[in-house]
């Protein structure tokens, strides 16, 4: 790989991922001990816990991305690289890419998660998943294609399938998911497909578990039932998926669901990257850390953010993988760093939380910071304020807070289009070459 020369005085931090974590680590880190390296397979940071707005016709990509080069114009220290990581030699303190080989003197594991099939392989190949831009895109093309579609379909029953929608998970990102295609069945696709009837539509939240938002409180979980029922969604708790062969959801109850669109939001394991030994990942896939984020056996290795497990008596399971926990652990990281290089003793991780927000739809959400519980209107603004504060740039925050009120005023969004990008053979071959990545899906999987 080819990157700056490292100065002797100063040591290499190099980077692997740019998602909260990683992000928010390259802008705290000290550019007087070091010289960063930002590995990503994109070339900008992407807001996940608002990608089912793009996925819904919300919002724009570009609301809710913003390029990497951008943030750090101002940062000498920082070198970007946009390629894929193969694999990780810490005996040698080598990072290989598909660009090829670079040396560190720290290595930071912030390449976060993924989707979770647990071993499905249909599931995997016929479902559709929302951890990144480009599969909200996707997404958001398969729910419109499949109502045109079905207006042009004579059998009622392939209609059915094409109308129904399934998802998978009774998290924030399936209850958000639901509510947001529930408030389009309701208030906007009747007009735009005004030859369908939508009274067909059925839009179902399947979850493995008791209840709903299993991160919040009880009484939380009965509220989100509430307000998904007021919007018309079928939520079917303690039922699991067994199979799906893309037009057909085998429930663990024996009972069979017709649709062509199934979203898995049931569950995430970490991205593994080949090099780091069994001994230091877990079951699923996330990284054995200790309290200070140090990679177990390995020295100058740090994971922080989703793919990193730190387990005590108090977190049996480790913390949650939310932003909140990459967030604090990043900067706790940028100071221990610092304190390393200056011979000081480290500080461990101690999270502090915030609270946990989920939104249902239009003045409906949940709120619980500390032992304050909040749902309906009030906690549906903390919720957009919450995360519009949280968006990089303002002219980002700007356009979704207009988005935002635009929707609220006419209950309409004016972002329902289907976009398939052409893409030239050379394109997907310079592509290859540049990031070492194979391109397996040509429309959207990766361009």
């Amino acid at each position: 790989m080819d990157t700056p020369y490292k100065y002797d005085f100063k040591k290499r931090v190099v980077i692997i991922g740019a998602g909260f974590a990683g992000l928010t680590l390259a802008k705290k880190i000290s550019s007087k001990y070091f010289q960063v390296v930002l590995i990503d397979k994109n070339n900008y940071h992407q807001f996940q816990p608002l990608l089912y707005q793009v996925a819904t016709s919300g919002l724009e990509p570009s609301s809710i991305s913003f390029p990497l080069r951008k943030i750090f114009q101002q940062k000498r220290n920082i070198i970007i690289r946009m390629t894929e990581v193969t694999a990780v030699s810490p005996e040698t303190k080598t990072v290989h890419t598909g660009i090829g080989d670079i040396q560190y003197d720290y290595l930071i594991l912030a390449q976060g998660a993924t989707t979770n099939y647990f071993n499905n392989n249909r599931l995997q190949k016929n479902a559709y998943s929302m951890k990144s831009v480009s599969e909200a895109l996707l997404l958001r093309n398969t729910l419109l294609q499949n109502y045109e579609q079905a207006l042009i379909t004579k059998n009622e029953a392939e209609r059915s399938a094409l109308l129904n929608v399934v998802i998978v998970g009774g998290g924030p990102t399936g209850v958000e998911l639901a509510g947001a295609i529930a408030e389009m069945k309701m208030k906007i696709l009747p007009k735009d497909y005004a030859e369908l009837n939508f009274r067909n539509m059925h839009i179902h939240l399947l979850e493995a578990a008791p209840r709903l938002l299993n991160g919040m409180s009880a009484t939380s979980g009965t509220t989100v039932v509430e307000y998904l029922n007021r919007l018309g969604v079928e939520v079917q708790p303690n039922t699991a998926v067994k199979d799906y062969d893309g037009e057909i959801v085998l429930l663990s109850n024996g009972k069979t669901i017709h649709s062509r669109c199934l979203i898995w939001a049931a569950g995430v394991k970490g991205v593994s990257i080949p090099g780091i030994p069994a001994s230091a990942v877990s079951a699923n896939d996330r990284i054995f850390v200790d309290q200070f984020n140090r990679v177990k056996d390995f020295a100058g290795v740090f994971a922080i953010g989703d793919i990193a497990l730190m387990l005590n008596d108090e977190l049996p399971k480790g913390h949650p993988q939310v932003a909140q926990v990459a967030i604090q652990q990043a900067k706790l990281l940028a100071k221990n760093l610092e304190r390393t290089e200056s011979g000081k003793p480290l500080i461990s991780f101690q999270y502090k939380d915030k609270g946990s927000l989920a939104t249902v739809g239009r003045n409906l959400a949940l709120a619980e910071i500390g032992k304050l519980k909040l749902k309906g209107f009030v906690a549906w603004f903390v919720w957009m304020l919450v995360h519009l504060m949280s968006i990089i740039g303002i002219k980002n925050r700007l356009f979704i807070l207009i988005n935002w009120m635009w929707q609220y005023i006419t209950y309409d969004q004016s972002l329902r289009l289907i976009i398939r990008p052409s893409v030239k053979n050379s394109e997907i071959k310079l592509f290859e070459k540049v990031t070492g990545n194979a391109v397996r899906n040509k429309s959207l999987a990766g361009l």
